[in-house]
């Protein structure tokens, strides 16, 4: 199952972005996880400052 981001929370600082090895993360405002590209290994979340990204 994907993750997901909470608008509310995110910064959009790129920092998941970075850190995701499926390349599934676009910025945006907030920014977003395609769900057919994420493999769900939590580097994201794992990253995030504002503790915005969790499992879907």
């Amino acid at each position: 199952m994907a993750h997901k981001i909470a608008a509310d929370k995110c910064v959009s600082c790129g920092c998941c972005k970075d850190a995701c090895p499926a390349e599934a993360i676009s910025e945006g405002t907030p920014f977003s996880i395609d769900p057919d590209k994420c493999v769900d290994c939590g580097a994201c979340a794992a990253q995030c400052p504002s503790e915005a990204i969790s499992p879907a």
